[in-house]
């Protein structure tokens, strides 16, 4: 039985499509994921039901509904959200490790139920049709008992729940790493079998279980399960590049290799954002690249923030990573080795800022702080690092100096030097700005166009 103040969680519009199911005598229960986080009581994001109904039948029901696939699922739109209802089913086959050959309709929930992936998500919860209070939750697996024991486990055979969708390899260490759960040993073992079938996986269905790992509370520990279970060579394997690859040296605070500070930074960076948190895992992906020795003998990695921003460019294009995200990933590794030297000018921190984007300066710091404490260094931030950020701050009011922000523009050269538009208007522009850049005092219309002149001669 569920306690009364955890049905009264299922939202009224979700009630309502259940009881309309119910009313026309199809059988229909709460399934999957939704039952299992009333059990914990944790937010519920997606609410599902099964149904004896078929999709045609469903159709009827709702009007409003669409139905664009072969699976018997059809959507339900309402003003909160969608609630998605499937047709019980049986799969069959499962020929290019994502979607089954054949789908028949189920008669039972029980059929239904011995599809899905981990006992956790094979419950379903049926209610009454008046009062709404629970008459039973449907567990054939023992889906509670895993609950309780906090593992997560296959349904039936592992390697063939895996091997009917290898995107369950993914979800195993997601939900792991979402609901701070242990890998049952035998789905465990199952795993590390089968990693290599992720390779059969889309980029998009993997870009969006890693972001979902990242986007948790425990994106550190998650990476490591990944790791842990070899999934991750078929994800990132760059990042594995960096194991052995040490960093120590006189002076300096990393005392682990590339891959260890990697995956530490991820876990002290103070960002929620799982692309901040994706960049600050790539952050030193470049080392293993450039890694050498000085002329003491040293080991170094000259120019590693540029290769690192190339390799990261490939990785977010493998994984399908929109432009706009994968721009942004690029541009913190590209420039995540800005200076905070306290004699740096105010021209020097003007110019950092429109390298990254004002957009960028927070998330910057953020990656810059789990940098910090991944390599060891026991203070987010030294004083210079504060003294950096006020003085970015300082420059970021009202807003930062641009070419817009000019005395003059480009009609101004044209009409002092009586030419027509073209490259060398832009290329006088560009040093004036340069130099007023230097010296804010010189943004003055007289100024300029003298200047203007005196370039021209």
């Amino acid at each position: 039985m569920l306690q009364q103040d955890v049905i009264q969680r299922i939202p009224p519009w979700v009630l309502t499509i259940y009881q309309r199911l119910a009313s026309s005598d199809f059988g229909v229960y709460l399934v999957g994921g939704c039952v299992r986080n009333l059990l914990l009581e944790k937010a519920v994001k997606d609410w599902d039901l099964a149904t004896s109904a078929t999709p045609e039948h469903i159709l009827k029901l709702f009007p409003d509904g669409f139905y664009d696939n072969q699976f018997g699922t059809v959507g339900i739109p309402t003003k909160e959200g969608i609630v998605e209802v499937t047709t019980f089913r049986t799969e069959h086959g499962y020929s290019d490790k994502r979607r089954p050959d054949k789908v028949v309709w189920g008669k039972t929930i029980e059929e239904d139920l011995a599809r899905r992936d981990f006992t956790i998500n094979a419950m379903a919860l049926k209610l009454t049709a008046n009062d709404q209070q629970p008459t039973t939750i449907i567990d054939p697996f023992k889906g509670q008992v895993d609950l309780k024991a906090k593992i997560i486990k296959a349904v039936g055979n592992p390697n063939e729940r895996f091997k009917e969708d290898a995107l369950r390899l993914m979800r195993a260490i997601r939900l792991a790493t979402e609901l701070a759960l242990a890998i049952e040993e035998q789905t465990g073992k199952a795993i590390v079998h089968d990693a290599k079938l992720l390779s059969h996986v889309s980029a998009e269905r993997i870009r969006i279980e890693l972001l979902r790992i990242l986007t948790s509370d425990f994106p550190y520990d998650g990476v490591i399960l990944l790791r842990n279970y070899g999934l991750l060579e078929y994800i990132i394997l760059e990042l594995l590049e960096g194991i052995g690859i040490s960093q120590a040296r006189p002076g300096r605070h990393h005392k682990d290799d590339v891959f260890t500070h990697n995956v530490l930074s991820l876990k002290f960076c103070p960002s929620k954002d799982p692309i901040v948190r994706f960049a600050t895992l790539l952050h030193d992906v470049g080392k293993p690249k450039v890694v050498s020795k000085d002329e003491n003998g040293f080991v170094v990695f000259y120019n590693h923030e540029i290769m690192g921003a190339k390799i990261a460019r490939e990785i977010c294009d493998r994984l399908k990573f929109s432009r706009k995200e994968r721009d942004k990933i690029v541009t913190l590794i590209r420039w995540h080795m800005f200076t905070v030297d306290e004699h740096i000018t105010d021209a020097a921190i003007r110019r950092f800022i429109r390298r990254i984007g004002a957009e960028n300066v927070k998330d910057m710091m953020d990656l810059r702080i789990g940098d910090r404490l991944g390599g060891g260094t026991q203070t987010a931030e030294s004083w210079r690092l504060k003294l950096f950020k006020k003085r970015v701050e300082d420059q970021l009011k009202p807003a930062p100096f641009s070419m817009n922000d000019m005395a003059i523009d480009g009609n101004d050269v044209m009409k002092t030097l009586n030419m027509k538009p073209g490259p060398k208007v832009g290329e006088i522009l560009q040093k004036l700005f340069e130099e007023v850049d230097e010296d804010l005092s010189k943004n003055t219309k007289e100024y300029l166009l003298n200047r203007i002149k005196q370039l021209s001669s």
